[in-house]
């Protein structure tokens, strides 16, 4: 419909965008929001706590462990060795004392081995314990005592018994036995005040142990706490610093997107949540706007929806005045036309003949291109229910309308298996006559051959073609001859008015589909077309599905 068929046109809407200020608590908001931490501070200060908090555990935990460590040690590495080695030396001063004694009585040499095996197994004995006490100055001074003690109970008794009892190899019943007991009790003493002290060494490492012990365990715990606590402030944190304000973010987001955009974004929280704030604000403000243009070009659409309205109107007068009040006079012109050709015919000159031939060719022709656009302006206009339609019944149907041209031009048609779809029958009969017609009107030097074809797409669409052995189309017109009365030929070679494609086309998309010629046919022409697809029935639908089960 060109702009010339509106008449009285009223003017556009005036598009008025709504601008929406910024709002001045979200200046005061902002401002605020730079002064606030940001949340990767908030998290890296959180982080740097916690593994400042590990860190200190780590070292209280390795200050207690090395404790630990150490007072065991010294318990099962120096005290109870040392212990050990007291009570050797006292049992090899023992043997030594009652070898001496059972020689001086027997003079027999074998009752003087246990006092030199007591001596070898005293030396060895201090000088492991010199060793394990060398760090203990408590300890020493009670060793020295005890050798010194030793040395001279040996000096004082046991080598003079010896010697005496060598010499005359005879037992020694008059040396002081009473002096050797008092000396040896010396150091049996000597021997017992060192391993008293040995005792006292290692309550005093075991007390030692204990609390390094209770310490460990004590830090331990005083860790797992603190980590609870640091872990439950953190998540206190988090939640109030961030996932409550993104909550209320998101809340408000919602609302927006329910269609509440008057409502303003609030902005809590950290820098990087109010920043967010602030672009969902105003992306807000954004649509805002938009949708107030939108309103006003709706305004706009629906002013011009009206004058279209009022213009198809309009045209529908036009339409009803041209199948009546013009085709009326046009057949009275036509008829007297012919009257007067039939009447006169040979009685005027040729010239008189030749123009009135005009004159009626004229005026069918204009009968002709009224219907056709009357039939052209009524698709899609009046509109029917689409029933379940055969397209080989419509095939038939339009064959049958063709027959004359058929029979005179020898055609063969050919098809195959067509399709049921939805569809208001005459026009999609008008379809397959339009494009079987043109088959036949444009054919070559052969006989014409028509086929027609249907097969399902991937989706639920048919695709059909009719092709045929004419002169075929140039792929450059492809486009150009589905506009309304373009003409690749003039009608003195092929009648026509140039508006069957165009109707075929509309007819097509007015049922849902399309229309093309297939350019990449080398000999006549194809033009392919969409149809959709009808859906199967009910029950049909549920017996496939049995079937797959």
């Amino acid at each position: 419909m060109s702009d010339d068929t509106i008449t009285d046109e009223k003017p556009a809407a005036t598009e008025q965008v709504v601008s929406v200020p910024e709002s001045p608590r979200h200046d005061a908001e902002s401002a605020d929001a730079a002064n606030r931490w940001p949340l990767r501070r908030i998290i890296s200060v959180g982080v740097l706590v916690v593994a400042l908090v590990s860190v200190a555990a780590g070292v209280a935990g390795g200050i207690a462990l090395h404790d630990l460590y150490t007072a065991r040690n010294r318990v099962i590495d120096t005290v109870d060795p040392a212990i050990q080695q007291a009570l050797r030396i006292d049992a090899a001063l023992v043997n030594q004392e009652s070898g001496v004694r059972g020689y001086a009585l027997s003079a027999q040499l074998d009752f003087l081995s246990p006092y030199t095996e007591g001596i070898a197994a005293e030396n060895a004995a201090v000088a492991k314990l010199r060793g394990l006490v060398s760090s203990q100055s408590e300890v020493r001074p009670e060793l020295v005592a005890v050798l010194q003690r030793t040395d001279d109970w040996r000096t004082r008794y046991a080598q003079p018994t010896i010697a005496k009892v060598r010499a005359s190899d005879k037992p020694d019943v008059t040396s002081n036995l009473t002096a050797g007991k008092t000396a040896f009790d010396s150091v049996r003493a000597s021997v017992a005040a060192m391993q008293d002290r040995l005792q006292q060494t290692r309550l005093t490492a075991v007390a030692t142990l204990s609390n390094a012990s209770t310490a460990l365990v004590v830090i331990c715990v005083g860790i797992g706490v603190a980590l609870v606590l640091i872990v439950l402030v953190l998540a206190f944190g988090l939640r109030v610093a961030a996932i409550q304000p993104l909550t209320r973010l998101a809340a408000e987001a919602r609302l927006v997107s329910d269609g509440n955009f008057e409502h303003e974004v609030g902005q809590n929280g950290p820098r990087e949540v109010r920043e967010l704030a602030v672009d969902v604000d105003r992306m807000r403000g954004r649509i805002l706007r938009e949708l107030s243009a939108v309103r006003a070009a709706h305004a706009t659409l629906d002013a011009r929806t009206q004058d279209l309205q009022r213009s198809n109107s309009e045209l529908e007068q036009f339409a009803y005045v041209a199948s009546h009040d013009l085709q009326e006079p046009l057949r009275k012109v036509a008829s007297f036309c012919q009257l007067l050709q039939q009447r006169y015919a040979g009685q005027l000159d040729e010239r008189a003949d030749q123009y009135i031939e005009f004159a009626v060719d004229g005026a069918k022709r204009m009968q002709v291109l009224i219907n056709d656009l009357l039939a052209f302006s009524r698709v899609g206009r009046v509109v029917r229910d689409r029933v379940p339609t055969s397209c080989e019944a419509l095939l038939a149907e339009a064959k049958v309308n063709l027959s004359t041209i058929i029979e005179q031009s020898g055609a063969t048609i050919t098809a195959g298996a067509l399709p049921v779809v939805l569809a208001e029958a005459p026009l999609l009969t008008a379809v397959f006559q339009n494009l079987v017609g043109n088959a036949l009107k444009f054919h070559g030097d052969q006989p014409p051959r028509v086929s027609v074809t249907a097969q399902r797409t991937d989706g639920d669409m048919w695709l059909f073609s009719v092709s045929d052995n004419g002169i075929g189309i140039a792929p450059e017109y492809a486009e150009r001859i589905f506009v309304i009365f373009q003409r690749l030929h003039g009608k003195e070679v092929y009648p026509g008015t140039g508006i069957g494609l165009a109707m075929c086309r509309k007819i097509i998309e007015y049922h849902g589909g399309t229309i093309w010629l297939d350019t990449t046919v080398e000999t006549g022409a194809r033009f392919c077309f969409t149809l959709p697809a009808q859906a199967p029935p009910r029950h049909e639908q549920n017996e496939d599905d049995h079937d797959d089960d």
